[in-house]
C-alpha cells in the first residue's frame, strides 16, 4: 500500500464535502462563501477543504477584490478513472451474473 499524501487526489475526494464542492464547481467559478453555504460550515472549515482540493490540483483560486474564486480542474481525476478501470472486468462479470440470475428467476432465456 502506498503512503498517504495530502496532495493525493484520492485523499482530496475522500471527504463527502470535497466531492460536493467539486460537483458545485462543475457549473463554473464560485466564491468560497458560496461554496460554504450548503454545508453550514465556517469559512475556516471550508478553507481547509478547498486547500486540500487545491493541493491535489483539482481547483485553482484567484482573487477578485476581497473574494477568492475557485475553479474546477478535473484533469487529476483521470488518475481515479484509471484506477477504477482496473476493476471494470470485475464489475462486468458481476453485472453479467446478476443478469443471468434475474433471467433465471423470471424464466427468461438468453
Amino acid at each position: 500500500m502506498r503512503p498517504l499524501q495530502e496532495s493525493d487526489v484520492f485523499h482530496a475526494i475522500a471527504h463527502p464535502a470535497r466531492r460536493a464542492i467539486l460537483v458545485k464547481l462543475r457549473d463554473g467559478e464560485r466564491a468560497a462563501s458560496e461554496l460554504a453555504e450548503p454545508f453550514r460550515m465556517t469559512l475556516g472549515a471550508i478553507s481547509q477543504h478547498l486547500r486540500a482540493l487545491e493541493e491535489a490540483k483539482l481547483v485553482s483560486v484567484r482573487r477578485d477584490g476581497r473574494h477568492r474564486l475557485y475553479r474546477l480542474h478535473p484533469g487529476p481525476l483521470e488518475d481515479v478513472l484509471s484506477w477504477i478501470d482496473g476493476f471494470a472486468v470485475y464489475f462486468g462479470q458481476r453485472l453479467d451474473a446478476l443478469g443471468e440470475y434475474l433471467d433465471g428467476k423470471h424464466g427468461r432465456q438468453r
